[in-house]
């Protein structure tokens, strides 16, 4: 059975050099044997699944519209739910892993969720949570797709 890691960042307003991580993070992922998922529109979600695709891995998307043509053409398996943002909670629980990179209000939401899940998560510029007693919550930090990747295999 092939393992599944989440990749999770912002879709409009992603940056060069996030689009550029999550490529590289979708083909280390796919050369080390981990299925993708994610969000499966553009920004990050549509880089990432464009890495998995150069290395011949598998990506799903699973996507806040009915419609399957929002999807990145780069995508393995497209799933149209109609959910909207609620769909965030499918791409985290589907995974065993999450890698977040940069951040949006979405991407806060899903690494929240991977949190609740006891998910391990790891952040390459993204978030860093603070919890209302001023700790730090547990959300490693790497500084490339090379260490996310590295960091995520270790912790599974």
């Amino acid at each position: 059975m092939t393992r599944c890691v989440a990749v999770i960042g912002p879709g409009d307003g992603a940056t060069d050099f996030e689009c550029a991580t999550a490529r590289a993070v979708g083909k280390l992922l796919a050369q080390h044997g981990f299925s993708v998922v994610c969000g499966g529109l553009g920004g990050v979600m549509a880089a990432v699944a464009e890495g998995v695709f150069d290395a011949e891995g598998l990506s799903i998307g699973i996507l806040p519209t009915k419609d399957r043509g929002a999807g990145s053409r780069h995508l393995s398996v497209v799933i149209p739910t109609g959910l909207g943002e609620l769909r965030n909670g499918l791409v985290v629980g589907a995974a065993e892993g999450v890698i977040a990179i940069g951040g949006s209000w979405g991407t806060l939401s899903e690494l929240a969720l991977a949190k609740r899940l006891g998910l391990p998560v790891v952040s390459v510029g993204g978030w860093s949570v603070v919890d209302s007693a001023g700790s730090e919550v547990a959300v490693e930090q790497a500084i490339s797709a090379d260490a996310a990747v590295a960091r995520l295999v270790e912790l599974l």
